[in-house]
């Protein structure tokens, strides 16, 4: 994804505030071996390109001055109750070094395993993002959970995970718990009345 942005030479809370009076946001870019820079950014294009799990989750070509440099989003603060994006906050990345950020997980087939199915259990899901390590290059837009063959009882945990290649789960020795699935007291209640 593309985002163009402006260079701005002046901060503090008054030059913030009169940048989002103008309809843009101010940003800051750092990390990699250039200095941080300060950038401004079209307010209402910021607004709805946060809207995309895309831009939360990929490498962002970030142009200024017809420069294009390779960025993540790393943090951004919006307004309390306004449709307004206060600051945005952007790391560089070097094309040949390894990067840490989370990604998303998307659930799937959860309908048709065997513990919905068969025993109407609940799906919980304990995590929605995990933390990976990867080339810039390799980075997943979201990491897909297949639910299809979950039982009742059981649970998926991150070294269940089938990553892409290149990809490495951060989770600190721990095998952390993705989802769980529990049959509802009612339910199993239920069950043994029947029998």
């Amino acid at each position: 994804m593309k985002v163009v942005a402006f260079n701005r030479t002046q901060q503090g809370t008054g030059a913030s505030r009169r940048l989002r009076n103008a309809g843009q946001t101010p940003g800051i870019i750092y990390g990699g071996t250039e200095a941080p820079a300060l950038i401004a950014l079209d307010g209402n294009a910021l607004y709805h390109a946060l809207k995309k799990e895309a831009f939360h989750g990929s490498v962002l070509d970030l142009e200024i001055d017809g420069k294009t440099q390779q960025v993540l989003l790393r943090d951004f603060q919006m307004h309390a109750y306004k449709q307004l994006v206060l600051h945005a906050d952007f790391q560089r990345v070097d094309t040949s070094k390894p990067i840490h950020t989370k990604v998303t997980l998307h659930f799937v087939n959860a309908e048709i395993s065997p513990a919905v199915k068969l025993s109407g259990a609940i799906v919980s899901h304990v995590l929605n993002e995990v933390e990976v390590s990867c080339l810039p290059g390799q980075l997943p837009e979201f990491i897909e959970v297949d639910l299809s063959k979950l039982e009742a009882g059981q649970s998926i945990h991150t070294g269940d995970l089938v990553l892409p290649e290149g990809v490495t789960a951060l989770t600190h020795g721990q095998n952390l718990t993705i989802v769980t699935t529990s049959i509802p007291r009612g339910a199993a209640t239920a069950e043994t009345a029947a029998e």
